[in-house]
């Protein structure tokens, strides 16, 4: 059993896959920086100087009670599903420009020749089989 579970830990798909998931969380926290200190200060900045994570509709706002406990606000954070949102998009089209660079660096597949005859060589033989 033990030799099952090695065998199949070192089969290259999930050797390959280990590493992309690896990948995926390091190209992940590089998007996710790029979107929270590039680009949404430079998206606040067009829209008048908002910054989106604090954008909120309050529903009932924060309480002190006699006793000195505190209820905390009920608020729609609107502004952390722009900045989500934006997010989305960036990483789409991050891993857009990362498949097209790939896809650029892959050879052309050449076009496999067809595996049965042609048809010129299919009308030869019927012309030969209608002269018998």
């Amino acid at each position: 059993m033990l030799k099952e579970f090695k065998d199949f830990i070192m089969t290259a798909n999930v050797v390959e896959f280990a590493v992309a998931v690896i990948l995926a969380g390091a190209v992940g926290a590089v998007v996710n920086g790029f979107v929270s200190d590039i680009m949404m200060p430079v998206i606040g900045h067009l829209a008048g100087g908002m910054d989106f994570s604090e954008m909120k509709y309050i529903l009932s706002p924060a309480v002190v009670a006699a006793d000195g406990s505190e209820v905390a606000e009920t608020a729609i954070r609107y502004g952390q599903w722009i900045n989500t949102i934006v997010n989305l998009i960036t990483v789409g089209l991050v891993l857009f420009f990362i498949v097209k660079a790939y896809n650029k660096t892959k050879a052309p597949e050449e076009e496999a020749a067809p595996a049965g005859p042609t048809d010129v060589e299919l009308l030869t033989e019927i012309r030969d089989l209608l002269r018998k």
